[in-house]
């Protein structure tokens, strides 16, 4: 056979690009502030895939310090290409080797953009010397819940009620931790802790609250 021909099946056979392979999982440890909405964000994958990968059955609760398996999307396969015919031999004719045509490449997949929760803002309420004398403040002020939090996170979530619940969450802060069903001291004592370990400080608790109206 004809050199030339034998170079032209050559070429044509490199262009069957083989499928691209999935991207592997990955494991991501929770830093102090993390949210699943910013973990999700800047590891280009959605939070129903991370909760859905972990198992997670409350996606307002994760820990700093918790291994969290990202799954991140894969890129998709480039088209199998069909290989080109080699032209017979002509006789007493230069043969001419095949034109392969280039391999289109595959559009790079856009990862899903988490839109952010619309959360209509938290206008704060000057304490009122009604709610201020309370027997049940005043117990939350001197376990060390100060003012900024009583307004902005007990009043909007519980009403400054130690026994309220939905079910669900619990206490005057509503969560779904054991604290919630305890005495005032030990749930102004439980809110503090939560507050520093997931989100930094209680000012940046109160942030948050303020931002997206749950925390």
């Amino acid at each position: 056979m004809n050199k030339k021909v034998l170079t032209a099946l050559a070429v044509a056979g490199i262009a069957t690009a083989a499928m691209a392979t999935d991207v592997s999982a990955d494991t991501y440890t929770v830093q102090t502030g993390d949210t699943l909405s910013s973990i999700a964000t800047n590891h280009n994958t959605t939070i129903d895939r991370i909760i859905s990968v972990n198992k997670i059955t409350n996606a307002n609760l994760i820990f700093a310090g918790q291994q969290v398996e990202l799954d991140d999307q894969a890129v998709a396969p480039v088209a199998q290409q069909t290989p080109v015919q080699a032209a017979p031999v002509q006789q007493a004719a230069p043969v001419q080797a095949a034109q392969v045509a280039p391999v289109q490449q595959a559009a790079p997949v856009q990862a899903a953009q988490v839109a952010p929760v619309q959360q209509k803002p938290v206008q704060a309420q000057p304490v009122s010397t009604a709610a201020a004398s309370g027997s049940t403040y005043d117990q939350f002020i001197a376990a060390g819940g100060n003012a900024a939090m009583w307004q902005s996170i007990v009043m909007p979530e519980s009403g400054g009620n130690v026994n309220a619940s939905n079910g669900q969450y619990h206490g005057l802060g509503q969560t779904n931790q054991s604290w919630g069903h305890g005495s005032v001291a030990s749930q102004t004592a439980g809110m503090l802790n939560y507050a520093n370990s997931r989100y930094g400080s209680v000012d940046n608790a109160i942030s948050f609250r303020a931002a997206n109206g749950w925390w």
